[in-house]
């Protein structure tokens, strides 16, 4: 099996390297992309509005702020959160839609993205999150992922353990779907 068809992979380990091959061999246009971070993506869509986030982020709290209502679907789901059992109920009443890029490695994303009203504006985020605008032809309206720009420094802080915020050597890109 090659790395790239892991991503099919019933166990989320081989899925995540699988994902995270394919998004390694993504030529990233940057000229479609902006130097913005999910969270502030989703603060300016959502200001007012229902916001559906499948996947808890660190930048919650702040949406709290500016939203209307909130819903955050998880899997394990911290004080706030809902099960992801009312995702069905949720996601379609909310007018922004942020979905974590796990979502493909733990093979739910079809799922998530049919319960989307066609007129929410839906945003895919998180590492996992492939910066390709293939993603644009399924009602995706932008990808806010990660893009490797140092890859020996990349590489030594995760085989040091590095959490996500503490990896260098990496941008948060934006690549927007100008035609919706």
């Amino acid at each position: 099996m090659t790395l790239a068809h892991m991503a099919n992979s019933p166990s989320p380990m081989e899925s995540a390297i699988g994902m995270a091959t394919i998004n390694s061999l993504i030529e990233v246009d940057e000229q479609r992309c902006v130097e913005l971070n999910a969270g502030d993506l989703l603060a300016a869509k959502g200001e007012g509005k229902r916001v559906a986030i499948v996947g808890h982020f660190p930048f919650v709290p702040r949406l709290h702020k500016v939203v209307k209502e909130l819903w955050v679907i998880e899997k394990k789901p911290q004080e706030g959160d809902v099960t992801e059992s009312e995702a069905e109920n949720l996601i379609p009443r909310a007018d922004v839609v942020g979905i974590t890029g796990t979502a493909f490695t733990n093979h739910t994303i079809e799922r998530l993205l049919g319960l989307c009203n066609p007129n929410a504006y839906v945003v895919i985020l998180g590492g996992t999150a492939p910066l390709s605008p293939v993603l644009f032809d399924h009602g995706i309206n932008a990808v806010s992922g990660t893009k490797v720009v140092n890859p020996p420094l990349a590489l030594r802080c995760v085989s040091q353990g590095a959490t996500f915020r503490q990896i260098k050597g990496i941008r948060l890109l934006t690549m927007k779907n100008d035609q919706r």
